[in-house]
């Protein structure tokens, strides 16, 4: 497989911001995924960037650890060569920002706390090209089992009227509905519980339904500008009109079921689509179908002051995915846990370009 031609061979001196960047942050988000693929490969993504590639980088990541930024960067250098990801659309890229919230959370429904966060139901059914019934979307990934055969799954308006009730999923139970459905958009959350322990919960499933942001809806009806919507505009309008969240949610038809994880560093984010602990600042979802998890992103939006007041240049890691994220030249920079951690990751939507780092086993010609 050959690399895409949406992929353009540049030098790190034409990465802005490359030798300012603490590459020692991202060798360690590298490191993990490294360990990772000892025990299990990732996929190897459309746009040509071959896993076993990897395997030298991977190796010297499991046995040695820098102790300086430079020592990193040289790692970096030694094993990969950047090329610029063109988008299919426009002359740049997009990012966008998520996070792991936390919220106050019962783990029985109580008058205050009744809002339900629910484990995988046991008739939901994973859905491929084999088992798929003809008639259904392909996109569903996701189905309902039942004795007529597969059929899609209850959408998110059936499942909040009832639909699920008596199943005994509740994993816990939230306060405001808003906080659930920011949730399952983040696909992971903190909870602190009113016994005072501290649980997580991470994605398990989906109903197979297509997301539809809440932003998208409010902005198509003329409520908020399309270039002012952010997580705290959307939650802003919201309690301005609590008579209306039902409306607008359930238009979004797609609903997550979670599951129980450690949190074994605070310091660290939820295990994800790569199977690794996101970290703060230096993992990135990407486009799964088209990249290969595990490869590192330069990653440039000289307008994007979120994360400090000079611009956005790092090195990144691909370690997770989302729906909404589809495209080449298109991420999603995890920010962190937290309420902080919200207040940036809502407000990043900020044009940005993409430089893939290829392992040089894929590299045919040199530099140029």
């Amino acid at each position: 497989m050959s690399l895409s031609p949406l992929f353009a061979q540049k030098t790190f001196a034409d990465l802005p911001g490359w030798d300012g960047d603490d590459h020692l942050a991202a060798f360690a988000a590298f490191r993990r995924s490294a360990f990772h693929v000892s025990e299990k490969p990732y996929r190897t993504g459309s746009l040509g960037i071959d896993f076993a590639a990897f395997q030298p980088a991977y190796a010297e990541a499991r046995s040695s650890v820098p102790t300086h930024a430079n020592t990193a960067r040289a790692f970096f250098e030694q094993h990969f060569t950047p090329f610029r990801v063109s988008p299919e659309t426009g002359a740049s890229g997009l990012v966008t920002g998520f996070y792991e919230p936390e919220v106050m959370a019962s783990p029985v429904r109580t008058g205050e706390f009744n809002v339900p966060l629910l484990s995988r139901p046991v008739d939901l059914e994973d859905l491929d090209d084999e088992n798929r019934p003809a008639a259904m979307d392909p996109y569903f990934a996701f189905g309902r089992r039942t004795s007529g055969g597969l059929t899609e799954y209850f959408d998110r308006g059936e499942i909040e009227r009832g639909a699920l009730s008596g199943e005994n999923l509740e994993l816990a139970w939230l306060a405001d509905k808003v906080d659930a459905f920011f949730i399952h958009v983040q696909g992971a959350a903190r909870l602190r519980m009113t016994d005072g322990s501290l649980r997580r919960i991470t994605y398990a499933a989906k109903s197979g339904h297509r997301f539809t942001g809440a932003g998208k809806v409010l902005a198509d009806l003329g409520e908020i500008p399309l270039a002012e919507v952010t997580m705290q505009s959307i939650r802003a309008w919201f309690k301005k009109h609590p008579h209306r969240v039902d409306e607008i949610l359930w238009r979004n038809r797609s609903y997550i079921f979670f599951r129980e994880a450690p949190v074994a560093d605070l310091d660290l984010g939820p295990v994800a689509a790569a199977k690794v602990p996101l970290t703060p600042g230096r993992s990135v979802a990407v486009d799964r179908l088209l990249h290969t998890f595990g490869t590192p992103f330069h990653i440039h939006a000289p307008s994007l002051t979120a994360f400090g007041d000079d611009g956005f240049h790092r090195l990144m890691v691909a370690q997770d995915t989302g729906s909404a994220i589809v495209g080449a030249a298109r991420g999603d920079l995890f920010a962190g846990s937290g309420d902080a951690a919200g207040e940036i990751a809502g407000v990043i939507r900020h044009a940005a370009d993409f430089y893939a780092l290829v392992p040089k086993a894929l590299v045919s010609e040199p530099n140029r």
